[in-house]
């Protein structure tokens, strides 16, 4: 087998398990490997390190599959896809979940979502785009789903050389899929929907509010398929407005809302724009969300995001009644956990309001965090009180 060489000042991440290597860290490689292929890793002195997935045309040349010397093959894939079914079993609803997290399922550039009886593929990393028939086979064996759906429509996929596509491939796929998350059923958009149709990462957040909904007047921006405005509804509240910039969005919101008998009122507006005429019209509630599209999608980016997330906590603090609360969200990977607190603690002092850190929480745990590799975790999501 080929294998590549990794420079001597370049191990130690490896080493620390981090399943990525540039190609900036690789010395030499010797022998022939495919686009696509398995080749070997070893250190600087020849010991073996593992076997990753080999694509030159990209930053991320080496993808790590295992530390073990064994195939990779199909029994090895099964067993992958089958350890990542059975730890949903143990930790979600796996009717409704992410069944299979790339890296963190040590399926590198794979991403597999579960609604219902309808799965939703994104392969991300040429070697994982070169199996996609080997990985249908094996879901279709282990998971038995009415349909698998590919939503391929991603420019990250431009990185490894590799076209955006969608379409069928395998079953049958409806326009909208029935899904169930925390009691409340869903239509699904697994063919034109945003990322693969629905965002399950929020999931155990959504649950998380229900303490502060009951008889609460809530605001929830940015809201999309209104998943947290149609939560807080189950969990009571007195009234809630739902607000995002995209009408086709908020359509599959309302049929959402009558599917589950949910009272909750939809607004088609910039929520930019929308918190500040709230402020200005000196509107309060009892509680607000804001679960904003990532602001940056690189480093390059991030001062500027983290103003644009300053702008929309400041508006959202001043909104808030005193004994509030305020769910503020940040998908955005390369904003850090502490720069998000940072700039939640310049909006407080900025908006002379008091608050404190009720809970900081994360992805949901089908979305599952690699300490090795912090790119596994990109959502920050904080629930504040915010005092007189």
């Amino acid at each position: 087998m080929a294998k590549a060489m990794l420079r001597k000042t370049r191990e130690t991440r490896v080493r620390g398990g981090h399943p990525w290597i540039y190609a900036s860290e690789i010395e030499t490689v010797e022998g022939e490997c495919a686009p696509g292929g398995i080749i070997d890793v070893v250190s600087s002195k020849g010991t073996f390190l593992g076997r990753a997935l080999y694509n030159p045309k990209s930053q991320i040349t080496l993808r790590m599959l295992t530390t073990k010397d064994e195939p990779v093959d199909g029994d090895f894939f099964l067993r992958r896809l089958s350890d990542a079914c059975e730890y949903r079993k143990l930790i979600c609803d796996p009717m409704s979940c992410r069944l299979v997290f790339s890296e963190s399922d040590f399926l590198p550039g794979l991403i597999v979502d579960k609604f219902g009886d309808v799965l939703s593929m994104q392969t991300l990393s040429l070697g994982m785009d070169q199996r996609k028939g080997l990985l249908c086979d094996i879901l279709e064996q282990i998971v038995k789903p009415k349909g698998i759906y590919e939503r391929n429509d991603v420019p990250v996929r431009r990185h490894e050389g590799l076209e955006q596509t969608t379409g069928l491939l395998r079953g049958e796929v409806p326009d909208r899929v029935e899904m169930v998350e925390n009691g409340i059923r869903f239509l699904v958009d697994v063919k034109g929907g945003q990322k693969t149709g629905f965002f399950l990462d929020q999931k155990q957040n959504r649950a998380a509010m229900q303490p502060f909904c009951p008889g609460a007047r809530v605001l929830d921006c940015f809201c999309h398929n209104e998943s947290f405005a149609l939560n807080a509804a189950k969990y009571a509240a007195s009234s809630v407005l739902g607000v995002d910039v995209s009408e086709d969005a908020l359509e599959v919101a309302r049929e959402n809302a009558r599917r589950n008998d949910l009272d909750v009122l939809f607004e088609a507006r910039n929520c930019f724009d929308h918190l500040r005429e709230l402020t200005d019209a000196g509107e309060k509630f009892d509680l607000v969300i804001l679960d904003p599209p990532a602001f940056t999608k690189s480093r390059a980016a991030v001062e500027s995001a983290l103003r644009g997330y300053k702008e929309i906590n400041l508006r959202a603090l001043k909104l808030v009644r005193p004994g509030g609360f305020v769910v503020t969200c940040s998908c955005s990977q390369h904003v850090s956990d502490d720069a998000f607190q940072l700039m939640v603690n310049q909006a407080a002092r900025d908006g002379k309001k008091r608050v404190r850190l009720v809970e900081a929480r994360t992805q949901a745990t089908d979305h599952p965090i690699l300490p090795a590799a912090s790119e596994t975790k990109y959502l920050k999501c904080m629930i504040l009180q915010v005092m007189e």
